[in-house]
């Protein structure tokens, strides 16, 4: 089986890079097609197994890739694919949007369908700090990539979601079914720590709809020590409105992070998430989660044994909900063992599975007679 493997772009190491990384390691020989990669960010990848589109030759695109966002359809329609049995896509944009051949199986593993354009598409040309003539622009690009995804999802023989809020998704939108396997976390690679500090932890990219603003909010109310690692357009904003009993750690090492979820009082996270990996390595470390009830963490935080909920996406809510968390009763053995089921391994194992089956499906009708009438 000649398999190959296709992921949007690689310009940041985050949870959809991990999954591609997960698999590049069940599939070492397949070469990945990307729009771009940008070796600075992401250097775990043998250079020669990365196969970049022509508009990896342009200029700026690692730095400032939005602004290529119309010729990325074209781009990605270009990746020659023909000598493949087996296209896995790995996409929340572009990737599933493959040409393959007639007897090439296309499965793609859906971290979302693109929430520019679907779900948050409103909030997206609203929040953009530019003038009146650049979002009329914007609306009428979004449209047009909105009917190029809808198309390129028709184009996937089978979809993989990375939770059932993206399956849902996935339904919503393309009118498509979808198998559910989590992405994966290395749980062996988190600890449980002896003692715990006296601080509250928050972080990742900082971006709007993470919505690390109420925690602020809650926060500076509260005068509690607050940890944010990560970097993002929204940290000077963050920054303005906090008080001295928050602190901003930036973009901070693998080891630093799991020190810091290992000795939280728990991990806080405001947001709607696809899936919402760094919750999940929070519980990998023995630490609950303290977590808006929306999207992924309704997956896989267990109330009252892995974490907590809040109700409503406000830093009242999430004030009351800290008021009322007694951060020494976890049994943090019992948190790490319910995390270890995303483990890398188990996500691996499905993985080979589910690409196994299909692709004998595939081969079998493949090889069928045609009826004649």
């Amino acid at each position: 089986m000649r398999i190959a493997l296709v992921h949007d772009y690689l310009s940041q190491d985050g949870g959809a890079e991990r999954v591609l990384k997960a698999l590049h390691e069940i599939w070492p020989e397949a070469p990945i097609f990307v729009l771009f990669h940008d070796r600075k960010k992401i250097n775990y990848f043998d250079r020669e197994k990365i196969k970049e589109s022509f508009l990896a030759k342009m200029p700026f695109v690692r730095s400032a890739f939005q602004w290529y966002l119309p010729w990325m359809p074209a781009a990605t329609e270009r990746h020659d694919l023909r000598d493949f049995d087996v296209v896995l896509s790995s996409t929340s944009a572009f990737a599933k949007g493959v040409i393959t051949s007639p007897g090439t199986l296309h499965i793609s593993y859906c971290h979302t369908p693109p929430r520019y354009l679907w779900a948050d598409s409103l909030d997206y040309v609203s929040d953009l700090n530019s003038g009146r003539l650049v979002k009329i622009f914007l609306s009428n690009l979004l449209h047009r990539l909105r009917l190029w995804d809808k198309m390129s999802a028709d184009r996937v023989d089978h979809f993989i979601a990375n939770s059932r809020t993206v399956s849902r998704r996935i339904e919503k939108y393309y009118r498509r079914p979808s198998e559910v396997i989590n992405p994966p976390i290395e749980a062996d690679q988190f600890k449980i720590s002896a003692d715990v500090g006296d601080y509250y932890l928050a972080g990742g990219r900082l971006v709007p709809y993470k919505r690390l603003d109420i925690v602020v909010s809650a926060f500076n109310r509260l005068g509690w020590p607050l940890k944010i690692f990560g970097d993002g357009p929204e940290l000077p904003r963050l920054k303005k409105h906090a008080k001295n009993n928050i602190r901003f750690l930036g973009q901070i090492s693998e080891e630093e992070k799991k020190e810091l979820m290992s000795r939280a009082r728990a991990f806080i996270n405001p947001q709607t998430e696809d899936f919402g990996l760094t919750a999940v390595e929070s519980m990998a470390s023995g630490r609950p989660v303290m977590a808006f009830a929306d999207g992924g963490a309704t997956e896989t935080i267990v109330p009252g044994v892995t974490g907590v909920f809040f109700y409503q996406q406000t830093w009242e809510a999430l004030l009351d909900t800290l008021l009322n968390f007694n951060f020494s009763h976890w049994d943090s053995a019992r948190i790490r063992e319910h995390a270890r089921q995303f483990d890398t391994v188990i996500f691996q194992e499905k993985i080979k599975r589910v690409v196994g089956d299909h692709w004998e499906d595939f081969r079998k009708k493949m090889t069928q007679p045609a009826l004649i009438n």
